[in-house]
């Protein structure tokens, strides 16, 4: 399994060359593609442009950055200045952004190699990416299956070898349950640590930018590339970030790790279940304390979420009205206008979010809806507040389920809202979260583990995550497609 680490060791020794490397990638992507689709858009040519850049470096003998020359690809919803971002919509189809998110600016400075634009649930909108209002991505365990959402495609991408390292970005779960979907790492950053600065809003307050990899490692190292304060976003957390690579060591023995029994209940799949018990007892074994923990109002984040996300979206969906930029349909006046455009342009769910956003957010249901959710937010996060009082981290399922197939629950949205009960939580309360593979279920198909930990607290997230890796080889899976020939 190509990892960023190990193909960066490979360059710096020069047993390959960065054109070698993201020609080899591109050859498999092509190969892998026609059945995976987690792509929108290439940028093939600037990715050869700065792979050369970086052969030039290394043979003047110039240090490189670890991510320097190694391929990786972007979710759709990330702006790259000169390259679309479609957002999976209709409504920005034809979009080119001016500028680039403050991400890539960080990711350009250390000459990474961007593949290109990586499929979504349109305007991040879904559990399962079958909103994306352009391409079909599937699952590349089973294609028949969804690869999760809404960074669908950045998991699919990492996990069926065509990236090697991807950014997603994660509203309610959306880095982590498709990671556990598709079998590789995916991470969310506390919310702050990483600037959303150039990512296109879906919920302000909950949106987060993260990496989805192949192992830990991968993860530490894409964070150290991405976060950081940045005075063009006002939620951006001030102060220095520390090495994440640093945290990568192989010891759980000081750590107490939270059970928390609300996530154990109903409606979770015996196979997830079993897997959790046994990364516990693998946890157990390596010296960790485990220790059970009660988060109540957890029953309530479903709802709150999907009040607050929602109520988001329908204002920061507004500007989609035919005037400045986006979709156009014309009409005889600007009234007409505007509701043929965001007929047209917006999907079945997006439309479905905004109107119970706009209502929830209306004269007569704010106090009765919005306000209510607001301070059952404030609850969670005392709660998780309390709880890293007592233990330094929490371990979870990831999604209550394994992957499932394309149109299972497309018709029911509530059963896809139902998806996302393990993930949401930690985004109403700003924390970070990692999900790791976990092993598989009896149809083949990858099962994720999420450890959870206080605000700022990625680095015990990282060096728990990393152990439980070392101990347990068995559950650093590979699709069938994922093996790149280099």
């Amino acid at each position: 399994m190509a990892t960023i680490h190990e193909l960066h060791t490979k360059l710096v020794n020069k047993e390959i060359s960065a054109v070698e490397l993201t020609k080899a990638v591109i050859a498999h992507k092509e190969q892998v593609e026609p059945a995976v689709h987690a792509y929108l858009s290439d940028s093939h040519e600037q990715a050869l442009a700065v792979a050369a850049n970086v052969d030039e470096k290394i043979a003047k003998g110039e240090a490189i950055s670890p991510l320097a020359g190694v391929p990786g690809a972007i979710k759709d919803n990330i702006c790259i200045q000169g390259q679309p971002a479609t957002c999976a919509s209709k409504m920005l189809e034809n979009f080119i952004p001016p500028y680039n998110a403050s991400v890539m600016e960080q990711l350009f400075s250390q000459d990474v190699v961007s593949l290109g634009k990586l499929n979504m649930d349109e305007f991040a909108m879904g559990g399962s990416t079958e909103n994306s209002a352009l391409a079909k991505t599937a699952n590349p365990w089973n294609t028949d299956c969804v690869p999760g959402g809404s960074s669908g495609g950045s998991a699919a991408a990492v996990s069926s070898g065509s990236a090697i390292w991807a950014l997603g970005s994660d509203t309610g779960g959306s880095i982590r349950q498709p990671a556990s979907f598709c079998g590789v790492v995916g991470m969310k950053p506390t919310y702050g640590n990483v600037s959303r600065y150039g990512l296109i809003a879906f919920a302000s307050s909950l949106d987060q930018i993260g990496p989805v990899t192949r192992d830990v490692t991968d993860a530490a190292i894409v964070m150290n590339a991405i976060t950081g304060h940045d005075v063009k976003d006002s939620t951006s957390i001030p102060g220095d970030r520390p090495d994440y690579t640093k945290a990568l060591v192989n010891d759980v023995k000081n750590i107490k790790i939270g059970v928390p029994k609300e996530y154990y209940g109903e409606g979770l799949n015996a196979e997830v279940r079993k897997a959790m018990d046994e990364a516990i007892e693998t946890y157990k074994k390596l010296g960790a304390e485990i220790i059970e923990v009660s988060l109540p109002t957890t029953k309530y984040a479903l709802s709150a979420y999907y009040i607050i996300a929602l109520a988001e979206a329908s204002t920061n969906l507004a500007r989609y009205d035919g005037v400045s930029y986006g979709l156009r349909v014309p009409a005889d006046n600007l009234v007409e206008m505007s509701t043929k455009t965001r007929t047209e342009g917006f999907g079945q769910e997006v439309q479905r979010r905004i109107l119970l956003g706009t209502y929830v957010l209306s004269s007569g249901y704010y106090d009765a809806y919005y306000l209510k959710a607001l301070k059952v937010r404030r609850l969670i996060k005392n709660e998780f507040d309390e709880a890293f009082k007592q233990v330094d981290l929490l371990l979870a399922p990831t999604a209550p389920n394994t992957s499932y197939k394309f149109g299972e629950k497309l018709n029911d949205p509530l059963a896809m809202y139902l998806e996302d009960v393990c993930t949401v939580p930690a985004n109403l309360a700003g924390i970070p979260g990692i999900s790791v593979p976990t092993g598989m279920s009896s149809s083949n198909l990858p099962i994720g583990m999420q450890l959870l930990g206080p605000a700022m607290g990625e680095e015990v997230l990282l060096r728990a995550a990393y152990t439980f890796e070392q101990a347990r080889p068995d559950c650093q899976v590979v699709a069938p497609t994922g093996e790149v020939s280099l």
